[in-house]
């Protein structure tokens, strides 16, 4: 049986690869492929936490009865992930090298610990708790690309 969030966790790998792409450019200082990459990094990112927060969350939350259980955990650390890709395009403008690694680190971190609380905890308890919803990711998740 496919698992209903199986597009989610390919969404991680997608994003994963424009942020390295996006990061290989800022160490060399090419600013222009950097922002490239950043600003389509960016984009996926915003995309996934959309459907996350709009279809899975929700629907999740409904089908359980816990609001405030690893829902609304994920949705602080979504927070906090876009206040530092605001930050990080700022730091790309200005064209600070050590700065954008230094962040680029953090996000990384951030990133890793989030994918595997979402992958090994929230992803499968969606699937259980949502096998018979019917709902279809797959529409929803396909990565901006």
């Amino acid at each position: 049986m496919d698992q209903l969030t199986a597009p989610l966790v390919a969404d991680h790998r997608h994003c994963d690869a424009l942020f390295a792409t996006a990061e290989d450019a800022a160490q060399r200082t090419d600013w222009a492929a950097c922002r490239e990459h950043f600003d389509a990094f960016t984009a996926a990112m915003l995309h996934h936490f959309e459907v996350e927060e709009s279809v899975l969350f929700p629907a999740f939350e409904q089908a359980t009865g816990m609001t405030m259980g690893p829902t609304a955990m994920m949705r602080a650390e979504h927070s906090q992930m876009r206040d530092l890709l605001h930050d990080m395009a700022e730091v790309i403008a200005a064209g600070r090298r050590d700065d954008y690694l230094g962040m680029s680190e953090t996000l990384l971190l951030y990133m890793q610990q989030h994918n595997l609380k979402e992958e090994n905890v929230l992803y499968p308890m969606s699937d259980q708790a949502l096998a018979a919803s019917g709902i279809d990711l797959r529409q929803q998740a396909v990565a901006c690309e």
